[in-house]
């Protein structure tokens, strides 16, 4: 008799290797345009999605389905302003977004851990560039799933200024925990869009994963980004002799997805994440990420 553990993996299995051979950019496609309808039926569809998913309206800026003239826009719906207060103090680092942790850790050597017995680098998940993954190298890393459920707009863990953005063009794997455990490098593969900025930690890296069903990933100084036809890496660079000056304080709304996903973020060595946090457990925005003594050690270490 086959176990239910044994039914959810082969299920698992099935499914990633399914994908492989779907559209993935056409059914994407499809779905940007119908969540962007404006059909007399928004409003049921929406209280049946509240009713599957239990989506908790009462912390939306408007808590009624009807006030949303398009699914898409109650997805990407903003929260009541004080639903998620800021832990810590202005230096600490929180989860910049509401979501599940899917792995959270170390990068061992630029090596960041996806699932058992899997793994991908930092530099090839930021576009191919070394230069650009090595202040990484030995840093730390959370990976935020977000569910259906969750709010999906994405903010800054920490203040920071925009350094560059990268659009790297790849396939729309599902971010669901079953296929993450059976396609090799997935975050690797999947199309994303590479924020850096500079903090007063050093770099940080938020990479904002593209998958099936994500019909778009918009950023505040840009607006929609995907969906694109470019096959091309893109790279825009900000600060300097551009003109363009960005800096966005610790919870300023950075992005968004319309239909959900995952973010990676990535910080340079000695920002040290909480233990506490581990894979699996749910995480708010806002929610202290960092650990209570991190970024303190060097300090200390030169005070000695």
């Amino acid at each position: 008799m086959t176990s239910p553990s044994n039914t959810v993996k082969w299920q698992s299995r099935l499914w990633a290797r399914i994908q492989y051979v779907l559209p993935h950019h056409l059914i994407s496609g499809l779905v940007f345009r119908v969540t962007r309808w404006r059909a007399p039926w928004t409003a049921w569809l929406i209280r049946r999605f509240v009713e599957a998913f239990g989506v908790d309206l009462s912390e939306a800026a408007r808590t009624d389905p009807a006030d949303y003239p398009t699914f898409n826009a109650f997805f990407t719906r903003p929260l009541a302003e004080g639903a998620r207060p800021l832990e810590g103090d202005d230096d600490t680092w929180i989860s910049p977004v509401d979501g599940g942790i899917s792995q959270i850790g170390h990068i061992q050597s630029g090596n960041i851990f996806q699932a058992k017995g899997r793994a991908y680098t930092a530099t090839e998940l930021l576009g191919g560039d070394a230069s650009l993954a090595e202040p990484f190298k030995d840093g730390s890393f959370a990976t935020l799933y977000l569910s259906p459920s969750d709010y999906h707009r994405i903010h800054m863990p920490v203040t920071g200024t925009l350094r560059e953005m990268i659009h790297v063009p790849g396939r729309l794997f599902s971010v669901s925990t079953g296929t993450v455990a059976e396609v090799p490098r997935l975050f690797a593969r999947n199309e994303r869009l590479v924020c850096l900025f500079d903090t007063a930690d050093g770099p940080m890296a938020m990479v904002l994963v593209g998958a099936i069903n994500v019909s778009a990933i918009e950023t505040v100084w840009a607006g929609l980004v995907t969906p694109t036809p470019q096959r091309q890496i893109g790279r825009w660079t900000y600060g300097g002799d551009t003109g363009l000056s960005i800096r966005l304080e610790r919870g300023a709304e950075m992005g968004r997805f319309n239909m959900g996903s995952t973010v990676i973020l990535l910080a340079a060595k000695g920002v040290e994440f909480d233990t506490a946090w581990q894979a699996e457990m749910p995480i708010k925005l806002g929610q202290r990420l960092q650990a209570s003594d991190s970024g303190n050690e060097e300090e200390a270490n030169t005070e000695g």
